[in-house]
């Protein structure tokens, strides 16, 4: 079972791409505090797609809160300078937007804590 639940803080900004055939990809990072007291904290890039990725482009900024429900993806790629690089990051399913309503980048209001994007 793939199954990744995770609250935390976006240390980024989202960033929406546009991608072949109409899709969209929002990917950004969340910061998870470690448990325990131990201090400092995890930080586990996420991606959500398509109409989910619109609306955490849109309502979600650096600093805000959210619990994020989806699975683990592995992905490899080489880079540039030929070398393979790898990453782990957990796709969406849903996105819960749980810091307190206030103005969203742009001027236009956030829904409410507890509002939800699904994929």
């Amino acid at each position: 079972m793939n199954v990744v639940t995770l609250i935390g803080d976006l240390a980024t900004d989202v960033e929406l791409r546009e991608l072949a055939d109409d899709k969209r990809v929002a990917r950004f990072l969340v910061a998870i505090d470690r448990p325990g007291g131990a201090g400092g904290a995890d930080f586990v890039r996420v991606s959500a797609w398509n109409k989910q990725a619109e609306v955490c482009s849109r309502f979600l900024a650096k600093g805000k809160r959210v619990a994020v429900d989806g699975r683990l993806r592995s992905r490899s790629w080489e880079d540039a300078d030929g070398k393979r690089r790898s990453a782990v990051e957990v796709v969406a399913s849903s996105v819960q937007f749980l810091s307190a309503r206030d103005e969203a980048p742009g001027g236009q209001e956030t829904p409410f804590a507890g509002a939800t994007a699904r994929s």
